[in-house]
């Protein structure tokens, strides 16, 4: 390697007596021991320099590793480094390869070991450095969730969101300084919670329970429509959910939601996986702003919302894996921008109800192929004492996907 090796050392509450013989002589070989201010007072002094952490660390981790690249460097890091953890960041910045990782159990762990749950049988979701909202997803009836506070202000943020839903019957159990002598756990309901304080170091255990009045959101595409603030530029429940089939979301993979309404499109998609990524663009400020209140009411507050018209305000976003085109087809330039950035095995799909629309996915599916659908849906509506079928409006649709032949 042209570098040394960089040691990282899982150390939890329990400082320097919690630590393996083995993550003993790794410190004291070390020229260079790096870590949080908190981290480096759990250690004997060894004779090694001391470097706390920069703030912030991420723009200045490459040069301060690069600063001690000949020296021995120990990097301490909370629990298991490679689980939310520094490690991971270092991985990215200077390659496994030159890692040597020695883990310590897990605050996730410790915090399943005190209440006897099942790791496996839980979701844990971080709160470090994101919104308390990206939560709602995970929130279902008899569920259980390990949540990763950010501070001592979390708990307090996790049960309101729980009240406010509809789940203040929830079990939270706040545990304090996981490994420490002075650890302690702390049970009440969500709607109990109120504003009692935690350390700063907690984790929140939570057995989801719905109250009467609950409203039950699935995962799957398909979502109600009354469960989005909208203007009537929606695109509803049925289509909806055949239009997120057609667009065939994956982990990892970024949306582009052209002319997004009510952001629906965008937003369902974010929530069939924790790593899926989208972008909403709307050239109406009234309807981008409410796509940015939906996002966070439904769980991805991560969402990103550009106010533009297309396809000028396309231009400077990263490609996307798939499009979609709810309206605006018509419009000059909008598809080969949106076919140009495009990355190559991505699909578009594109929804219209009007002839003019219609004629253009036509012409566009005698150019690059595809598929064309036309969706009609009914409803039962009552007519006088009897039942009677009312048609929404038809939709077309046109899907094709971009060949890895057709460069990048």
């Amino acid at each position: 390697m042209s570098a040394a090796a960089i040691d990282v050392v899982g150390i939890g509450a329990d400082g320097w007596g919690g630590l393996s013989p083995r993550a003993h002589s790794v410190v004291h070989a070390a020229d260079v021991v790096m870590g949080s201010s908190r981290q480096l007072e759990l250690i004997p002094d060894t004779g090694a320099r001391r470097v706390p952490w920069p703030s912030p660390l991420l723009p200045a981790l490459p040069g301060l590793l690069d600063e001690y690249a000949d020296a021995r460097v120990c990097v301490l890091a909370s629990g298991d480094p490679m689980f939310h953890g520094i490690g991971s960041t270092l991985a990215r910045i200077v390659g496994a390869d030159r890692l040597r990782v020695l883990p310590h159990a897990s605050s996730v762990s410790l915090a399943c070991a005190r209440l006897g749950w099942p790791l496996h049988e839980v979701e844990v979701l971080s709160a470090v450095g994101k919104p308390v909202a990206a939560l709602h997803p995970s929130v279902h009836d008899g569920y259980r969730i390990l949540v990763l506070s950010a501070d001592e202000t979390t708990p307090a943020a996790v049960a309101s969101l729980l009240v406010a839903r509809g789940y203040g019957g929830s079990r939270m159990s706040v545990l304090d300084r996981l490994g420490d002598a002075t650890e302690s756990v702390t049970t009440r309901t969500a709607r109990e919670w109120g504003s009692h304080e935690a350390t700063a170091l907690n984790v929140i255990a939570v057995e989801c329970r719905a109250d009467a009045e609950a409203r039950v959101l699935a995962r799957t595409p398909g979502l109600p429509d009354d469960a989005f603030d909208h203007d009537g530029q929606l695109t509803k429940r049925t289509v909806r959910a055949v239009t997120l089939s057609t667009l065939e979301p994956v982990p990892g993979a970024l949306l582009w939601d052209v002319g997004a309404g009510a952001g629906s499109i965008a937003i369902e998609w974010m929530r069939t996986h924790p790593s899926c990524s989208a972008t909403a663009i709307e050239h109406r400020e009234d309807r981008a702003a409410r796509i940015t209140r939906n996002a966070q009411e439904l769980g991805v507050p991560g969402l990103q919302v550009v106010t533009g018209a297309a396809p000028d305000a396309l231009h400077g976003l990263d490609r996307p894996d798939a499009v979609f085109v709810g309206g605006g087809v018509t419009t000059e330039g909008l598809f080969g921008s949106c076919w140009q950035a495009l990355r190559p095995g991505g699909r578009i799909v594109i929804n219209a109800v009007t002839v003019e629309s219609e004629a253009v996915l036509a012409e566009l599916r005698a150019r690059y192929g595809g598929e064309l659908y036309r969706l009609a849906v009914d409803h039962a509506r009552s007519v006088g004492g009897f039942t009677g079928w009312e048609r929404q409006m038809p939709v077309t649709q046109w899907t094709v996907r971009k060949s890895h032949e057709e460069g990048t």
